[in-house]
């Protein structure tokens, strides 16, 4: 049974909803972000509400290589030994390509794709030492296809983290202990889209629910999972499969 847990990006959207779900389940809890005052006040409302589990906070701004792989050793002291890695840290702005926002879109992909490749090698470090782990990449939806404007250099970065997590699952196959999964959230009500305006995206389902939705896929160390399955599975297949004009209608 898996219960020491280490999620990133936790001091809020869909990090610190993780945690909590965690929580509820017993799960000893390893948190970071950027934002260690958020991260504070989440240990002490886990602590209250669950006071039979253990957590530890620590700041972390993930596109620092090295104090990636302070923390996440640190945690390792900690904990004893690190049961499962959420790897969920990321940023969804971005900007059309060739308008002048190169800074922007830079700034996504590295926190998006070569941030997650720093905590990925911090965690598989810890889980080939221990000849056991889970990791596992939060991708998106938005990976099943190049998308236009603000959103491309977004999906670049999930399409990425989705290759690497699966090119690490390869690596593992006859490791039956270790276990990669890639899970697919659809659209899920978070601080990053809280202001989007009504009817921009379909399908979406508030933070709690969404939440016990990806908690519940990732016990079940799946190689890769659409939260929810419904509609998000069907759509990812036809979206891999549609016309690019197709794609952009909807997009």
């Amino acid at each position: 049974m898996r219960r020491n847990i280490l999620i990133t990006g936790a001091s809020s959207g869909l990090g610190a909803g993780m945690a909590r779900e965690f929580a509820k389940r017993n799960y000893n809890l390893a948190l970071c972000a950027r934002r260690i005052d958020r991260l504070e006040e989440l240990k002490r409302e886990l602590q209250a509400s669950s006071p039979g589990i253990k957590v530890w906070v620590r700041e972390l701004d993930v596109t620092d290589h090295d104090q990636v792989f302070e923390v996440f050793d640190a945690f390792h002291n900690d904990m004893g030994f690190v049961d499962r890695v959420i790897v969920n840290a990321g940023i969804g702005s971005g900007a059309p390509i060739g308008k002048g926002k190169f800074s922007e879109n830079k700034r996504t992909v590295e926190t998006n794709f070569l941030a997650a490749l720093a905590q990925s090698e911090a965690a598989m470090e810890i889980f080939r030492g221990q000849r056991s782990g889970h990791l596992i990449i939060v991708s998106s939806m938005s990976a099943m296809r190049g998308l236009r404007g603000s959103m491309t250099a977004y999906s670049a970065s999930k399409v990425g983290v989705a290759a690497m997590a699966e090119g690490i699952r390869a690596d593992v196959l006859r490791n039956r202990a270790i276990k990669v999964s890639t899970i697919y959230p659809g659209y899920i009500r978070t601080e990053l889209n809280e202001n989007t305006a009504p009817g921009k995206t379909p399908f979406i389902i508030d933070a709690v629910k969404g939440c016990q939705l990806l908690t519940t896929a990732i016990e079940k160390e799946p190689n890769t999972a659409y939260v929810p399955w419904w509609p998000w599975r069907p759509v990812g297949f036809l979206m891999k499969r549609l016309p690019l004009s197709w794609v952009v209608k909807v997009s």
